[in-house]
């Protein structure tokens, strides 16, 4: 799992524009991109490092978020510490990695800016989902969304909250994580 949400400069390297509403610099993250986008991003990378980065699923996303820790918030449940939301963000995005880290490592999990993740979303697919490792709905009309964001009440940045849009959706509050298969990292 990435460390952090695909940054502005990162994004700038594999598509040479950068579409995000908070024109802030390299280290913050890329937002304003819909599901398709990063896929589309993902292609290109992949194209370039001949790996094969893909978004997470719904269900490693939260196993990274909880990083084997108890805690209402991706790293524990010290909201301040842990999470950029409505009341500490100033209402805008921050650099990547400035808030405390989760067990795994992991930074910005709760927070920031929503994460897009490969599943479609489907409200009672966990019910008859197999335990381990499930894939996600195999249909729908709506991509899941992990993490809450900047301007978000803490509620919507817990560990368990879950969020959807429809893939071509494109918000200054949308971004996303990479994820990479352990035998090519």
């Amino acid at each position: 799992m990435g460390q952090h949400e695909v940054t502005q400069g990162q994004w700038e390297k594999i598509m040479d524009v950068n579409p995000s509403a908070f024109q802030k610099g390299g280290n913050y993250p890329v937002e304003n991109v819909s599901w398709e986008n990063a896929r589309e991003f993902i292609t290109k990378l992949n194209s370039r490092t001949g790996k094969n980065y893909r978004l997470p699923t719904e269900a490693e996303w939260e196993y990274a978020c909880r990083a084997n820790s108890p805690g209402e918030y991706c790293g524990g449940d010290d909201l301040n510490a842990l999470v950029w939301y409505r009341e500490n963000s100033g209402n805008t995005t921050h650099a990547v990695g400035g808030k405390k880290a989760n067990a795994f490592g992991l930074y910005d999990m709760s927070g920031n800016v929503w994460e897009w993740c490969a599943d479609w979303y489907d409200s009672g697919y966990y019910a008859s989902s197999p335990k381990d490792n499930p894939q996600g709905s195999d249909q729908g009309w709506l991509r899941v969304l992990r993490g809450g964001n900047y301007f978000r009440f803490p509620r919507y940045c817990c560990a368990v909250s879950r969020g959807n849009y429809s893939p071509g959706s494109r918000y200054n509050f949308v971004g996303f994580r990479l994820a990479l298969p352990v035998q090519q990292q």
